[in-house]
């Protein structure tokens, strides 16, 4: 698992290994510098040419300086460019002194070093900073960013008026939330991590890697049957969404469980049956599975809704409740989530989960974790809030799913996603856990169908026919 920071709990690492730990504040700039200047110098050697190094005057110009002194000891053709007004931090001011080297007072050569501002900003970007921003990314050079691409919140990846758009990110240490949320993957480019030996301790947001979700694939065992793997119900599908139906079942289908169920409408029984003869088809949910998912292509309706209220009150296994299921609450109140006798996980994109808290949208995209974490803590549930970054929370870890592609973006995706964890759950994993498990899969699984078919032309049959291969790879990894 790789930690992702916020600012505040950054600053609280850089405290802890200045004053508990003795490591100078000078020190920790020096090796950061260094860092960076390693990457810079590799895109040097691949694009040539001359090195601008654009630095404000915090600590991350700080590092800037350190950087050019770095790069012109190694004999590279580098010049600083000097944003700061005459203003410098004390290690700004201290590294500034020690470099020896050229300025310039405009962009030159095929290499840039954003070194503006650093994770803290808070304000938006104007004047000065905007222009040579703008002039930055029409420039043509291969740019470097320092931590954080400069104009990007490093809480939320939102973009502070404008910003740099980087090739490649060195981040500090840690990463940090700003490289993975919001606009943050579009400005990053490509992220490498720079250890600079600062101490980060607590609780923090996590992404898995291959060998984490592979853990949630064990080996089974020769002597099992189809009762060894749980049964999993959905209730999907109307006479107007029976394809919603279809795609919660090819997925839970290839989860792994035992049995897979369909509650739903005659008329999409008869419409299913024939291309998925392995499923059960039911007119009402099976209260005897061990997990139970709710709500894709249902419709906002009164039965939904009731049957929502009912299994909440009468269910005992693992509850998912998506789409309408999430509308229908919605639409009665929050608090219903609160009377239950099941676990429950709740699938809102962010209008869903604008519609069940009452927070903007732009709030949402502000704050998602803490307003996710917060929401499930409060109703003592599992909350899956998607995006292009998801966040999974049960108010007191929280998992981010870094996995996935633009293929997921079209209607159908959560569906898939839907089926997926309400039979892997099934198989014996927590909500939480199988909510982790399966935004990985299904998004690894949309990125080898996007290598292969382009974001453009690949399809939700696409997505799920690449299950068996990504998981295969996941579990080799």
């Amino acid at each position: 698992m790789q930690k992702l920071l916020s600012n505040e709990q950054m600053r609280q690492a850089d405290s802890y290994t200045i004053n508990t730990l003795g490591v100078p504040s000078s020190e920790l700039m020096c090796r950061a510098g260094k860092a960076i200047a390693e990457q810079v110098a590799k895109a040097a050697d691949e694009y040539g040419g001359s090195i601008t190094v654009v630095c404000g005057g915090g600590n991350n110009g700080g590092d800037g300086y350190v950087c050019a002194r770095e790069l012109m000891s190694g004999g590279y053709d580098v010049a600083v460019l000097d944003l700061s007004d005459g203003k410098y931090s004390p290690d700004c001011a201290g590294q500034r002194k020690a470099y020896r080297g050229a300025y310039t007072d405009e962009l030159r050569g095929q290499v840039i070093v954003d070194c503006i501002f650093g994770t803290g900003l808070c304000r938006p970007v104007g004047g000065r900073y905007a222009e040579v921003i703008q002039k930055i990314n029409s420039s043509g050079a291969f740019v470097v960013a320092a931590d954080i691409p400069s104009g990007i919140n490093g809480d939320n990846g939102c973009v502070l008026g404008c910003a740099v758009r980087a090739d490649l990110t060195v981040a500090i240490a840690e990463y940090k939330l700003g490289h993975v949320l919001g606009d943050g993957p579009d400005y990053c480019g490509a992220v490498v991590k720079a250890d600079i030996g600062i101490a980060a301790q607590g609780d923090y947001a996590e992404a898995c890697a291959d060998e984490d979700i592979a853990k949630f694939f064990p080996q089974r065992k020769h002597n099992s049957h189809k009762g060894t793997y749980g049964s999993a119900c959905i209730v999907a599908g109307s006479e107007k969404y029976p394809g919603a139906a279809a795609l919660c079942l090819s997925t839970a289908l290839r989860s792994g469980c035992g049995y897979v169920k369909l509650a739903t409408d005659a008329s999409v029984k008869n419409a299913l049956v024939a291309a998925y003869p392995q499923a059960i088809y039911l007119s009402e949910p099976d209260y005897s599975s061990a997990a139970l998912a709710i709500g894709p292509g249902c419709g906002d309706t009164k039965d939904t809704f009731e049957k929502v209220r009912s299994s909440l009150g009468a269910y005992k296994g693992k509850l998912i409740i998506d789409a309408d299921g999430l509308n229908a609450v919605a639409g009665n109140g929050a608090d219903i989530l609160n009377d239950k006798k099941c676990s429950v996980l709740i699938t809102p994109h962010v209008k869903e989960f604008s519609r069940l808290t009452g927070h903007s949208v732009e709030s949402i995209l502000a704050d998602p974790i803490s307003l996710a974490r917060d929401f499930a803590k409060k109703h003592n549930i599992t909350v899956l809030l998607k995006g292009a970054t998801t966040v999974i929370t049960d108010g007191e870890r929280v998992v981010l799913n870094l996995r996935g592609s633009t293929a997921l973006a079209r209607g159908g995706s959560g569906d898939m996603l839907t089926g997926f964890i309400c039979g892997t759950a099934a198989r014996g994993l927590s909500l939480f856990d199988a909510a982790v498990c399966s935004c990985y899969v299904l998004g690894a699984a949309a990125e080898c169908v996007s290598n292969a078919k382009t974001d453009y032309c690949s399809t939700a049959e696409d997505i799920i026919c690449a299950l068996p291969d990504t998981i295969k790879n996941i579990t080799l990894a």
